[in-house]
C-alpha cells in the first residue's frame, strides 16, 4: 500500500516518542496523582512524565482503545492501574477508598467532534455527568489539585482575524465543545477548596504510545506517505496545533506551579507560532514527502480560529517541538513499518 515516491525523511537518528527515563525523585513519594484516561493518546505520556518526576501514579481508564500503552509500566513500583469507567460512581468511589490523592489530572473523555456526535448519550454521561461526579469526590476526599483537560475547540469560530485569548467569547459549534464549556463553567464558578486549573489544549499531533490517525497532521502524513495524495477540505480554515509531548509536559508543568499562579485559572496550551491553515500543513508535509494535493472548498461554518498562548508562556511554559518534528516522526514510524496498519480502527476515536 505504500506510495512508490521517494521519501525524503531520514529516520536513522530520530527519537520518536520522547519518554523520560526514571530519574531522581523531584517530589515527595507521598504525593499520589490520579490520571484519568491515562492509557490514552495524551495520558500515556503524562503518566510517564509524572513517574519520571517521582510521583506515585494511579491510572484509571476504561480501555476503550486497549491498554498496550501501559504494558511496560506494570512492574514500575510507583505505578498502579485500575480499569474503571469514570461515569460509574461506584467504581470511582472504590478507587478513592483505596488511595489518597494529592492531585487529579482529568483527561478521560469521549474525545473529538465525530466521536461525540456518534455517541451523544455516552459523551454526555462521560464528559459532563462523570466529570462532575468525579470532581465532587475530589472535594469530599481532600484532593488539593485538579487539572481539567479542555479544548481550544471551545472558541468555535472567530470573528475577523483576531487571535483569541482566554477571555475571548466561547462559541462552541459541536457537542464535544459544548460539554467541555459546560464543565469549565461548573468548575470555575464553584466555591471549592480544590485548586482547579483548566487547560484548553490546541489540536494535538505527533506520536504517542497510543497512536492516533484521526488527527489532521497525523492523518495528512499517513495519507501522503501511503497514498501519495491529499484531499483537503476547507484549506483556508485556521486551527492551533501542539505536539502531544508538549501537551503532556504542560500538564505536569502546571501541576507543579505555585497554587496562587494557576488556581481558578484557564490556560490555552500551545504556541502562537503553531496556528496553521490546513493548506500550510499540506505544504509542510510536501517538503518531506512527495505528495499530490487537491483542495475542496467548504461553504458551511466549521471551526475556524487562531489562538493566543501568551498567558501560558508568561507562566514559563513554551512548547519545544514544531510541525516539522511531528511530520518527521509520523513518517518514520509509518514508513518503517513500526505501525503496521495506520488505517486500523483502533487508531481512531470514532
Amino acid at each position: 500500500m505504500q506510495h512508490a515516491g521517494t521519501r525524503l525523511v531520514d529516520c536513522a537518528s530520530e527519537i520518536f516518542i520522547r519518554i523520560p527515563t526514571w530519574g531522581s525523585h523531584a517530589v515527595s513519594a507521598s504525593q499520589t496523582i490520579l490520571v484519568t484516561g491515562g492509557a490514552g493518546y495524551i495520558g500515556s505520556i503524562v503518566t510517564r512524565d509524572l513517574l519520571s518526576r517521582g510521583y506515585q501514579v494511579v491510572v484509571a481508564d476504561a480501555l476503550l482503545f486497549g491498554g498496550e500503552s501501559l504494558l511496560d509500566l506494570l512492574s514500575h513500583p510507583a505505578f498502579t492501574f485500575s480499569k474503571i469507567d469514570i461515569s460509574d460512581a461506584d467504581q470511582v468511589e472504590e478507587i478513592f477508598a483505596r488511595h489518597r490523592f494529592y492531585g487529579v489530572v482529568h483527561l478521560a473523555s469521549i474525545v473529538g467532534d465525530p466521536a461525540c456526535k456518534a455517541q451523544p448519550k455516552l459523551a454526555e454521561r462521560t464528559i459532563w455527568e462523570g466529570s462532575r461526579d468525579l470532581f465532587e469526590f475530589c472535594e469530599r476526599r481532600g484532593v488539593e489539585r485538579f487539572i481539567f483537560a479542555s479544548t481550544c475547540s471551545n472558541y468555535g469560530k472567530m470573528k475577523g482575524q483576531e487571535m483569541l485569548d482566554e477571555e475571548a467569547p466561547l462559541r462552541p459549534v459541536s457537542l464535544y465543545a459544548e460539554l467541555k464549556v459546560r464543565l469549565e463553567q461548573f468548575l470555575l464558578n464553584r466555591s471549592t477548596p480544590v485548586d482547579v486549573t483548566v487547560l484548553r489544549f490546541a489540536t494535538v499531533y505527533g506520536l504517542s504510545l497510543r497512536p492516533r490517525f484521526d488527527l489532521t497532521i497525523n492523518e495528512f502524513v499517513r495519507d501522503a506517505l501511503l497514498r501519495g495524495e491529499l484531499e483537503i477540505y476547507g484549506p483556508q480554515f485556521w486551527r492551533p496545533y501542539c505536539h502531544v509531548a508538549d501537551i503532556a509536559r504542560a500538564v505536569v508543568f502546571v501541576l507543579e506551579r505555585p497554587r496562587d499562579l494557576v488556581s481558578g485559572k484557564t490556560f490555552n496550551v500551545g504556541s502562537n507560532d503553531e496556528n496553521y491553515q490546513k493548506q500550510i500543513i499540506a505544504d509542510e508535509v510536501g517538503k518531506q514527502i512527495p505528495v499530490k494535493v487537491s483542495t475542496v472548498e467548504r461553504a458551511e461554518d466549521p471551526r475556524d480560529y487562531r489562538v493566543n498562548f501568551d498567558r501560558v508562556r508568561a507562566l514559563g511554559f513554551e512548547p519545544r517541538l514544531r510541525l516539522a518534528d511531528g511530520i518527521r516522526e509520523i513518517a518514520c514510524a509509518v514508513g518503517d513499518g513500526l505501525i503496521a496498519d495506520p488505517y486500523a480502527a483502533r487508531y481512531r476515536n470514532s
